[in-house]
């Protein structure tokens, strides 16, 4: 009768090459893929190891070769579309480089953003992919990454300057193309309900919003310039500062910095008793899934953050296996999606 195995006790390679009448060697090229194993070694090897209950010691391999193929991602926030589809990105890419993904979640805070990094490196990871939290002010944990050899990327939002690559969309083109639209449909007091100064998307997108502006002849009203953050909470406190002007200093179209934010801001105008777009246009960014399913479909830039997703993962990919020189910065385009809240009839 077979001895019975406690959980600690694990069928060796060892084992399966005995199974064989071949070497440990062989059976550890057959099962990682390497040159020099014929197809039907291979096979077989690959079925005595599922029959045996064979699976890799993968502390042992990362001690011997120094990588544990996994990687981290530090997530602002999983509440909307957009970093879920970006993850898809990621994931696709990773998976078919036989590496895994450690998620995790900073909710917006920068402490926890501390906490997931420092729990990332206690797990060995071979890179980290960020997308910044809204309320980081210190930079320092980002610089201890890098000079401790930590192959970092960023993306979407980014932090510059530190040595590290960031993958993002050209928000700053994109925020003056889609306020260049509503200027174009001829409205001139357009208001911007913007994300925090401190976060990169946050300073673009304002940016692009004065540009157009500028480009136009037309004053940049300060007060029509209100931080709501990226939440659907913050659009509808912002908005509301919008509404409680006297009317002939109210905006006619908002732009916003993102589809969450304008959703909240329609919320408001609507309790107003106030028309989309009839009184107030509105715009917003990122193409949010349920952008389309509004009362009036929002106008919106499209963000690809499946793909966003895959080039970040590419470049830290590339960096972990010295393919790539870092700091680089990659752009992807985005494109603007006509609906009716701008008030177009397309």
């Amino acid at each position: 009768m077979a001895k019975k195995r406690t959980r600690s006790e694990r069928v060796t390679a060892k084992e399966v090459a005995q199974e064989l009448g071949i070497s440990a060697m062989t059976v550890s090229r057959a099962l990682n893929n390497r040159p020099y194993v014929d197809e039907e070694t291979r096979r077989k090897v690959e079925q005595v190891a599922e029959r045996l209950g064979y699976s890799p010691n993968h502390i042992a391999k990362s001690l011997a070769t120094r990588k544990t193929h996994t990687i981290g991602v530090v997530l602002p926030e999983i509440t909307h579309s957009f970093f879920p589809e970006a993850i898809r990105g990621i994931e696709e890419v990773t998976y078919q480089r036989g590496y895994h993904l450690i998620l995790t979640h900073s909710a917006e805070d920068a402490e926890r953003e501390k906490d997931a990094i420092r729990t990332l490196e206690s797990k060995r990871v071979d890179g980290i992919l960020i997308s910044t939290a809204q309320t980081v002010e210190d930079y320092r944990t980002y610089n201890q990454l890098v000079k401790s050899g930590v192959q970092l990327v960023f993306f979407d939002r980014c932090v510059w300057g530190i040595g590290a690559s960031c993958v993002s969309i050209n928000d700053e083109e994109s925020a003056k193309q889609i306020t260049e639209h509503l200027i174009g449909h001829g409205y001139r007091k357009i208001a911007h309900l913007g994300g925090p100064q401190r976060v990169s998307i946050g300073k673009a997108r304002l940016r692009g919003y004065r540009r157009a502006i500028e480009r136009h002849g037309m004053t940049c009203r300060e007060e029509l310039v209100i931080e709501s953050g990226f939440h659907e909470r913050g659009g509808y406190e912002a908005m509301n500062k919008l509404l409680n002007l006297s009317p002939s200093r109210r905006p006619r179209a908002v732009v916003a910095i993102n589809d969450p934010a304008a959703f909240g801001a329609m919320k408001a105008i609507a309790e107003r008793g106030l028309r989309i777009p009839q009184d107030i246009a509105i715009v917003g960014f990122s193409d949010d899934i349920r952008s389309d399913l509004m009362p009036t479909p929002i106008t919106t830039v499209r963000q690809p953050a499946y793909e966003l997703g895959k080039r970040a993962a590419q470049q830290l990919l590339a960096e972990i296996e010295g393919k790539s020189q870092p700091p680089t910065k990659s752009v992807v385009n985005a494109e603007l999606v006509i609906r009716r809240s701008c008030g177009c009839n397309s």
